[in-house]
């Protein structure tokens, strides 16, 4: 491949990862990008847990066979038994050296001798592939894992040039995915309480948009758990803000310990004193005892005066939810008729026969002002 050519390989791997919105597409676009630069017909994008001791591999494109997924969910290997990335490479590194790459054939190491071989020489064999490159990827100065580009046997061999065109690959993929951390966490800040560091109330609102059609299209079932945090003004006004905060967070720890008794639950914090968990799936009995678990525990803690808690789900004889907005106007009742009621547990829509106060009152028109605030005030 000539350098005009590679000029533009570069170029479209980067404008690849760049385009991604998520970091599974930026995965797939840095391995398939290094794959047709290099003329391979199998690549994959490995990073290396630290703290597992492990290689796990993230993205498979390209040829593969049988085993390979295209986004495994539990491939990686020991890093005892790839070596090179734990100990060949640090003593390079520490020598001055540069994190280069290095080609290996089924027959053995071919260019750039790595010291270790014996393990990838025996899954290309495997695996009926004739060479490959492996390029250390190395993200904020330490290694972060491997670009691993491989041919099929009977073509022409991975050269030293192609080495070291494919240490520029990953230098390149390193760079994409710098930005992908950074998008992510700017994702992650958008949709998450900076107090608490539960989801926020943009998230809640994503998050219910979806799990209300998913019932709609699959019938799954959909809870929702609203909880209005009590005393907090009083803790505000005598003890001041800080303390305040330190109750919201308290409560918040208390709120995703319960949120975990129900796989998958989101706990959030929607915004002042307000709360809440989502759950997909679980049933709804399952969610109501969730939710006494959270009040037990909140009443427990040392400020505030427990929560005010109200639940609704599609489990519960409420009638049709067709769209969000009427599972949160339910909960939201719910959780005010607790308040109203100055109950120490839940308050589950539906569960009061078929002239339901919480449905009822749900249902009615809503008044011109806020829907969030419709409730506040009447007593159910």
């Amino acid at each position: 491949m000539g350098d005009d050519k590679r000029l533009a390989a570069v170029v479209t791997l980067a404008q690849g990862m760049a385009a991604a919105h998520a970091p599974q597409e930026s995965w797939r676009a840095a391995a398939l990008g290094a794959c047709r630069a290099l003329d391979g017909n199998f690549a994959a994008l490995s990073v290396w847990e630290r703290e597992l001791g492990r290689l796990r591999v993230l993205v498979n494109v390209g040829l593969r066979r049988p085993d390979e997924e295209e986004f495994p969910a539990a491939e990686a290997y020991p890093v005892h038994q790839f070596p090179e990335i734990t100990e060949f490479l640090h003593e390079r590194w520490a020598g001055g050296g540069e994190p280069n790459a290095w080609v290996e054939t089924a027959e053995g190491t071919a260019t750039g001798t790595p010291g270790y071989f014996h393990q990838r020489v025996a899954a290309l064999r495997r695996r009926g592939r004739g060479c490959c490159v492996v390029a250390p990827v190395v993200l904020h100065g330490r290694a972060w894992g491997e670009l691993y580009v491989a041919r099929a046997i009977g073509v022409p061999v991975f050269g030293r040039a192609d080495a070291d065109f494919a240490t520029v690959l990953a230098a390149v993929v390193a760079a994409g995915l710098a930005q992908t951390e950074r998008l992510e966490e700017a994702r992650l800040l958008a949709f998450t309480d900076a107090l608490t560091g539960l989801a926020n109330r943009r998230a809640v609102d994503v998050g219910l948009e979806e799990a209300v059609e998913r019932h709609r299209t699959e019938g799954v079932t959909v809870s929702l758990v609203v909880c209005d945090l009590n005393g907090l003004k009083r803790v505000n006004d005598t003890l001041g803000h800080a303390v305040g905060d330190r109750l919201l967070e308290r409560f918040g720890s208390v709120l995703s310990l319960c949120g975990a008794m129900l796989p998958g639950a989101l706990a959030a914090r929607l915004g002042g004193d307000e709360f809440c968990l989502l759950a997909v799936g679980p049933p709804a009995d399952e969610v109501r005892k969730a939710a006494e678990e959270l009040c037990r525990r909140a009443a427990e803690l040392e400020l505030g005066e427990g929560v005010a808690c109200g639940v609704a789900s599609t489990g519960d004889p409420i009638g049709p939810v067709l769209d969000a907005r009427r599972l949160f106007r339910l909960a939201d009742a719910a959780q005010y008729r607790a308040k109203a009621l100055r109950t120490t547990g839940p308050v589950v829509a539906g569960r009061e026969g078929p002239d339901d106060p919480v449905v009822r009152l749900a249902d009615e028109p809503p008044p011109s002002r806020a829907e969030r605030r419709r409730f506040r005030g009447r007593r159910p």
